[in-house]
């Protein structure tokens, strides 16, 4: 049974991602967030594949925006690594604010551009 917050949500992301849609110049960074943990991927939509992939679970214990930052830190470099220099944000039907808006910036920070 879901919520009404996670329908609202599911709403949203099929709003977002009727527009946005990631190619192999330009790929999709998809943001998940839990209540834990958070995680990212740049995702190739025209022939389905994960280039590169983050996420908090192997990170010390620290506040939940520091985690985002250093997990958009590390997206920055890996998606740098593959040969990615821009992509478009999928942030997933959540709000720009919070975890998903410092995880935006330290990626930016690292080097990607959107």
């Amino acid at each position: 049974m879901t919520t009404k917050k996670v329908e609202r949500r599911i709403k949203i992301k099929y709003r977002i991602r009727k527009n946005v849609f990631g190619t192999p110049e330009r790929p999709r960074m998809s943001v998940f967030r839990s209540n834990k943990q958070i995680y990212v991927q740049v995702i190739n939509d025209v022939e389905g594949k994960t280039i590169a992939a983050a996420s908090s679970l192997g990170l010390e214990a620290m506040p939940k925006i520091q985690q985002a930052e250093k997990v958009g830190e590390i997206i920055a470099a890996k998606a740098q690594e593959a040969g990615v220099k821009s992509v478009v944000f999928d942030r997933n039907g959540y709000l720009y604010h919070g975890r998903v808006k410092s995880l935006a910036d330290a990626a930016r920070k690292g080097g990607l551009n959107f």
